[in-house]
C-alpha cells in the first residue's frame, strides 16, 4: 500500500514579501514618489498638488506668486510681478549659466546689440542667473549691458521657469510674458537661438497691435 505524503506549503511568496518589506524599511525614500520642483522653487512629491510644470505658451501665470523673490544686480528685492508692472507691454527674460563665461558673454552681448529692436514694442529685457549681485554688477559694467541682471541664488524663479539643472545649475533659455501674465515664449537654446526667439516674439507683438482696431 502506497503511503501518501503531504507536501509542505512553499514559503517563497512569504519570503519575497518579507524581503520587500525589509527593503522598504531600510530605504524610506522608496516609499515616496520622485521629488519635483514647485512654482516657488520648493521641493514637493510628484503626487503633491503643489507640483508645477514649466510654464506653457498661452498659459496665464499668477504673477503675485510665481517664482518667489529674487534680487536685481543692485541688491533690490523683486518679484516677477514687479518687473511686469513696471514694463509697458511685458518682459523678455533670458537665463544664462554663469556671468562672464564665454557663452554667457556672447548671449548677453547679443541681447545688448539687439536691445533697441527688442524693446521697440514696449517689452522690457532682463538677464537671469544664480550669480551674486557682485558678479552680475561686474558683468553688466564690463559688457556695457543696457538691461538689469537678476540674481536668483536660491533658484526659485529659475526652477519655476523650468530652467534649473538638477541638482544645481542653470540652463540657457528665454521666456516672455505680457502685462496680463500670459506666457508668450518659453524656449531653451544657445545664445543665437534665444535672441532670435525673442526677436520673433517682438515682431509678432507689433503685428498684433497693428491688427487691433
Amino acid at each position: 500500500m502506497v503511503e501518501l505524503r503531504k507536501r509542505k506549503a512553499t514559503t517563497q511568496p512569504l519570503e519575497t514579501e518579507q524581503k520587500s518589506k525589509r527593503i522598504l524599511e531600510l530605504d524610506p525614500a522608496s516609499k515616496r514618489g520622485p521629488k519635483q520642483v514647485t512654482a516657488g522653487g520648493a521641493l514637493a512629491d510628484a503626487s503633491s498638488d503643489a507640483y508645477h510644470e514649466s510654464p506653457k505658451v498661452g498659459e496665464t501665470l499668477d504673477l503675485n506668486q510665481f517664482g518667489g523673490e529674487f534680487e536685481n544686480h543692485d541688491g533690490t528685492k523683486l518679484r516677477l510681478k514687479d518687473l511686469v508692472d513696471s514694463s509697458k507691454s511685458g518682459i523678455v527674460l533670458f537665463t544664462y549659466p554663469r556671468a562672464s563665461t564665454p557663452g554667457c558673454t556672447k548671449q548677453a552681448c547679443l541681447f545688448r546689440d539687439n536691445y533697441e529692436s527688442l524693446t521697440s514694442s514696449g517689452m522690457s529685457v532682463y538677464g537671469l542667473s544664480a550669480d551674486s549681485p557682485k558678479a552680475n554688477t561686474t558683468f553688466k559694467s564690463k559688457q556695457k549691458l543696457p538691461f538689469p541682471l537678476l540674481c536668483n541664488s536660491s533658484y526659485t524663479l529659475i526652477a519655476a521657469l523650468g530652467f534649473k539643472k538638477m541638482p544645481k545649475g542653470t540652463t540657457r533659455g528665454v521666456f516672455a510674458v505680457n502685462k496680463l501674465g500670459r506666457v508668450l515664449l518659453h524656449q531653451r537654446g544657445g545664445p543665437d537661438a534665444t535672441v532670435e526667439a525673442a526677436r520673433q516674439i517682438v515682431i509678432a507683438s507689433k503685428e498684433e497691435k497693428r491688427a487691433s482696431p
